[in-house]
């Protein structure tokens, strides 16, 4: 390993993403060689690295693998890895990993349900992440009031928030004939709570908030609420090629890992397939 900046390498190694580790670095959480590390650090292999006091397991670029899942996020489970309060995290359900850990591209909060998607790779997470990546999201939204056309183009024009301008590149009608209608809506931000803050700016209420779309990466049907579904390798070169990284080899499991994969794959959708029928999705 040639000299490459800390947080990248911390982030190739599945300590999170890049961002996350230059806040670790600022906060001093990591050390290189004794002394606590600075933004802008370069290490290399003969380097000792320390994250929270202990070694930190470190992968070069030819070891760290390039996975990504997708994930249906029930209602009620926060996005953090551990919750003081006890509470489920989404982290509860995804498979156990060899090396690294998930890594969340993009957080949802505890009343908002759907896609989310975590990698191994914290190049392509600070990638998708990224503002100059350009990355947009769909939700599907459903609201309870009246939705003039003249609400829907304000909604796209504009409207001040309490943190600035914020709009919708896009929002249709979907579904309803009654008082709750749904709406589809697409936003370029990852605000905290923008799609909901921009209904409720109009005097609507929010009932029921899903993400539906990531970028390329739809949430498909057979995955339910409380599971995963891995990308294919094939999948995640073409996601590559758009974010303009380079490719990796693909992992190669051996064939016990791959049918003990799919067995947990399995019997993850046959456990929530029979689970309570009153589950929210």
């Amino acid at each position: 390993m040639s000299d490459e900046k800390l947080q990248k390498v911390l982030a190739r190694s599945g300590y999170g993403s890049r961002r996350e580790m230059e806040r670790w670095i600022g906060e001093g959480r990591v050390s290189v060689n004794g002394r606590t590390a600075t933004l802008g650090d370069r290490v290399s292999h003969r380097d000792q690295i320390q994250v929270n006091g202990r070694a930190a397991n470190i992968v070069s670029e030819a070891e760290s693998p390039r996975r990504v899942l997708i994930y249906n996020k029930p209602v009620g489970e926060v996005s953090t890895r551990h919750d003081p309060e006890g509470r489920p995290t989404v982290y509860d359900h995804l498979p156990p990993l060899r090396t690294g850990r998930w890594i969340a591209i993009g957080r949802l909060d505890l009343n908002t349900s759907g896609l989310l998607v975590f990698t191994t790779d914290g190049e392509l997470a600070h990638m998708m992440m990224h503002p100059s990546a350009n990355i947009d999201r769909e939700y599907a939204v459903r609201v309870l009031g009246n939705v003039p056309e003249e609400m829907l183009a304000r909604l796209k024009e504009g409207v001040l928030l309490e943190d600035g301008m914020a709009k919708f590149t896009d929002v249709r009608f979907f579904d309803g004939d009654g008082a709750n209608k749904w709406y589809h809506c697409v936003v370029m931000e990852g605000r905290n709570r923008e799609v909901r803050r921009l209904w409720e700016s109009q005097g609507l209420q929010v009932s029921r908030l899903k993400r539906v779309r990531y970028g390329s990466l739809f949430l498909p049907s057979d995955v339910k609420a409380g599971t995963w579904k891995e990308l294919t390798t094939k999948d995640i070169k073409v996601l590559a090629s758009k974010l303009g990284i380079d490719q990796k080899k693909p992992v190669r499991m051996k064939p016990a890992e791959k049918e003990k994969l799919e067995r947990r794959y399995k019997h993850q959708q046959i456990r929530h397939s029979v689970g309570p029928k009153h589950r929210k999705d």
